[in-house]
């Protein structure tokens, strides 16, 4: 359930490959309301975002649990290749 690349998206959302290979859609905009993701809704911070500890994790120190971020994405296929990470 690792997240070893992670690919912020304009709209808020990431683009997650785990280890395992698989490729997975998280939509942040719900969380960005509550702190402490509030601290991470400006855009410009919000695209630092960095894969490390198996989750996403920005400068700020602020961090979605792994669990959270698979069990709320949503998988891509391969035809999805927008979303590609890495």
């Amino acid at each position: 359930m690792d997240v070893v690349h992670v690919k912020p998206l304009a709209n808020f959302e990431l683009a997650l490959q785990y280890a395992d290979g698989s490729l997975r859609r998280f939509d942040m905009k719900p969380l960005l309301a509550m702190k402490p993701w509030n601290k991470v809704a400006a855009l410009p911070l919000f695209m630092q975002v960095k894969a490390a500890y198996g989750t996403a994790v920005w400068p700020n120190e602020s961090n979605v649990a792994p669990e959270t971020l698979w069990l709320d994405s949503v998988a891509l296929d391969t035809e999805n290749q927008s979303a590609s990470v890495g």
